[in-house]
This record gives C-alpha cells, sequence and structure tokens, in this order.
C-alpha cells in the first residue's frame, strides 16, 4: 500500500522559515516525480514545486527564491525548504507522487503551513 506522510507543518511568523518533509512507502521511489502542491481555504489546489530523479525543479513563479525542493532517494523523502514566509503562503501542503512511466499518481493527507503577518 502506497502512503505518503508529510510532516513539519506548523505556525510561523511572516519572514520565517519552515521545512517540510514527506516520507514515502510502497512505492519504488525512484520511478517518481515528487512534488508539493497547496490548497489555501477557499481555493483551488495548485502546484509548488517538483523534483525529478535527476534532481531537474521546477517552481510555481510565487515561491521562486523561497522554496526549495529536494529528495534524498536512499529515505524515500523529499523536502521543501520554505524561508521568507507570506501571510499568502497559508495552505494546507500537499506531498504528490507521479510515476515516471504511466498515469499513477498518490497524494499525502496534507500539513497545514499558517504564517502570520
Amino acid at each position: 500500500q502506497v502512503q505518503l506522510v508529510e510532516s513539519g507543518g506548523g505556525l510561523a511568523q511572516a519572514g520565517g522559515s519552515l521545512r517540510l518533509s514527506c516520507a514515502a512507502s510502497g512505492l519504488t521511489f525512484i520511478n517518481y516525480r515528487m512534488g508539493w502542491f497547496r490548497q489555501a481555504p477557499g481555493k483551488e489546489r495548485e502546484f509548488v514545486a517538483a523534483i525529478t530523479l535527476n534532481t531537474i525543479t521546477n517552481y510555481a513563479d510565487s515561491v521562486k527564491g523561497r522554496f526549495t525542493i529536494s529528495r534524498d532517494n536512499a529515505k524515500n523523502a523529499v523536502y521543501l525548504q520554505m524561508n521568507s514566509l507570506k501571510p499568502e503562503d497559508t495552505a494546507i501542503y500537499y506531498c504528490k507522487a507521479d510515476y515516471r512511466f504511466g498515469t499513477l499518481q498518490y497524494w499525502g493527507q496534507g500539513t497545514q503551513v499558517t504564517v502570520s503577518s
């Protein structure tokens, strides 16, 4: 059974930092492109960042220069370092795994990030 478990969310002040983690199990991690999405209250879920097996990264314009995605294939984990946080970063953050060779995709349960001004 595939599981993606996020952790590291919480409350931060504007300008502060948080580091999210996503632990994957039940899948061959290197076969998946990993990503982070977020959903703010009353808004649709949106893309934040993604990373391929070869560590090619992609970011939403709203987080470029502030957030950094990374992965540790030995630990089956993906991370999101979030710096210079803004109140508009407040959302539930979800980890996603996309199979490189097909259409399979998995989501984590999400972790809440709240940034106060």
